[in-house]
């Protein structure tokens, strides 16, 4: 039987957290694999905030299917076939960065889902479905169900919205963009203030609402990840290359200095 297997949606239905890895400085088909082999479920193709061209992220989707982590690409913005092409080229998932009404939800739908949820145009083989010639019909509706749509929610407008987009059919996850919201909200970098809280307990309270998943991104403190994820958070993006090698740089040239040799 023909299937599309998505890590990230298999965690997301099973109630679990969806762990995702932000890539903006590899440029490597084995980054799918060093993922798969760290215990992520997605990765973050980041082509918002990186010099990342199209075949690259296609390159890297297609190796993150073969290893059954789900390649979910950050588009750069709302102009339909940058989502479409990373879509025919393999993506199992779109994040549509600044996202504030239903409106702009409805139109990301309309292009990342086919009929009769949205109106994506219909490619030819899937590499979802492994090149495999199906029924269009039922590679429409396999393909549909194996994507997942998400939009970051970045500012107070979106915030303020968030029942209205979560209502929204089609759209599966909404994700709090911590940095974007705060800088516009007067308040950069207070991830821990109590107005930022408010926002991700209502966004919250929308996903939970309309059946759709929190997803948390641009927080990495420990016990404030911990804190957003006992609130509610579940598509959880938990660092990216650069910050994880600089980490364990740094650390390995700390331990090093401090040697008497």
């Amino acid at each position: 039987m023909t299937d599309v297997f998505n890590q990230a949606k298999h965690r997301l239905a099973a109630g679990e957290v969806a762990l995702g890895m932000g890539l903006r400085q590899a440029r490597t088909v084995d980054i799918a694999t060093i993922a798969k082999s760290c215990d992520f479920d997605w990765l973050f193709i980041d082509m918002e905030h990186s010099s990342m061209d199209v075949d690259t992220a296609a390159q890297i989707a297609m190796a993150a299917l073969g290893v059954g982590v789900a390649p979910v690409v950050r588009v750069p913005g709302h102009e339909h076939y940058h989502a479409t092409r990373l879509l025919d080229a393999g993506a199992q998932g779109i994040v549509v960065p600044h996202v504030d009404s239903s409106a702009e939800a409805e139109r990301v739908v309309a292009y990342c889902k086919y009929p009769p949820l949205g109106h994506r145009s219909v490619a030819g083989a899937q590499p979802q479905l492994a090149f495999k010639s199906l029924p269009t019909a039922e590679a429409m509706r396999l393909v549909n169900e194996g994507t997942l749509v998400v939009v970051m929610l970045e500012t107070p407008r979106a915030t303020a919205n968030a029942e209205a987009i979560a209502a929204v059919p089609g759209i599966d996850v909404l994700l709090v963009g911590f940095n974007d919201l705060c800088a516009e909200m007067g308040i950069p970098g207070e991830f821990s203030s109590e107005k930022a809280e408010a926002a991700y307990a209502g966004v919250v309270a929308a996903c939970l609402k309309h059946g759709k998943y929190p997803g948390m991104g641009g927080v990495y403190d420990p016990k404030l990840m911990q804190k957003f994820i006992g609130m509610g958070a579940r598509f959880v993006l938990s660092g990216s290359d650069v910050a994880f090698m600089m980490a364990g740089g740094r650390e390995r040239t700390t331990f090093l200095r401090s040697l008497n040799v």
